[in-house]
């Protein structure tokens, strides 16, 4: 089936910036721009291939999604990032054929680039599936723990779960622990708290909870993904022709095979 295919870049990219003609001054440079992340001009690029898709190609869509967000640096706001990124989100807005985004194995969707793909800009076409390990959300874990499960948090959780922290709080008044020896202690148990508090934060971005917030329609595993989307799209190729809308696509319509079609219909 013919698709079309929107694939991050992970690793580190050089971009060429040629010399001003206009100025005998400026030298031809080169800067490194970092993987998963949207920059003006891979933004403004996603944006035109998107576009050439739907209105050029007249294809469904599968995005491989995995971005840590946009580039907010001082030069890329000023090179219009929040432009370009918008032009994607325009771009999906006016897409007529279905639209698959998934997340792949250890892949990631953070900041802006989830508000970018989020399946409702476009939930008539557009569809969120997530493989078992993949993970989706705004902050990443230590950052979440850095703001919801700073040290006040953690000690909470110490004198909760540590026996030993426990029987020293309730002996603390009688003057048989001294406030140094508790302090003593949580500063021991502070080292292992801390990655726990992460490993907290982790489980909100993993699939079940995405799947259980309804951000994503199903875990799909990576194995057998192929297959899946595959009739999936059949699926809601056909679902939007019986629908009556304005749709044309260049993917063929063959559904005589009678055990194409109940597999169809379990999708």
């Amino acid at each position: 089936m013919p698709v079309g295919v929107v694939v991050t870049e992970n690793r580190l990219v050089e971009r060429s910036i040629l010399a001003d003609p206009a100025n005998l001054e400026s030298k031809p440079t080169t800067a490194m721009q970092a993987g998963q992340v949207w920059f003006p001009d891979s933004a403004y690029k996603t944006a035109q291939a998107i576009q050439d898709f739907n209105t050029g190609e007249a294809l469904p869509l599968i995005v491989l999604a995995n971005w840590r967000g946009f580039s907010g640096g001082r030069k890329d706001m000023f090179e219009e990032v929040l432009k370009f990124g918008s032009f994607i989100v325009d771009q999906l807005t006016m897409y007529k054929q279905p639209i698959i985004v998934y997340i792949p194995p250890h892949g990631e969707i953070r900041g802006g680039a989830w508000v970018v793909i989020d399946s409702t800009i476009n939930p008539k076409c557009m569809e969120m599936y997530a493989a078992e390990h993949a993970r989706g959300g705004v902050l990443e874990p230590a950052g979440i723990a850095e703001i919801k499960f700073r040290k006040p948090e953690l000690v909470k959780a110490m004198h909760r779960m540590d026996k030993q922290l426990k029987w020293m709080s309730m002996n603390e008044a009688t003057g048989m622990v001294r406030a140094e020896d508790v302090a003593l202690r949580e500063t021991e148990l502070l080292p292992a708290y801390q990655p726990l508090g992460e490993m907290f934060c982790d489980l909100h971005d993993r699939p079940e909870r995405m799947l259980a917030k309804n951000v994503i329609k199903a875990i799909v595993p990576w194995k057998s993904s192929r297959s899946y989307f595959y009739w999936r799209l059949k699926r809601r190729i056909e679902e939007l022709r019986l629908d009556g809308t304005d749709f044309v696509s260049k993917v063929p319509a063959s559904m005589d095979d009678k055990s194409a079609y109940e597999q169809l219909c379990k999708m």
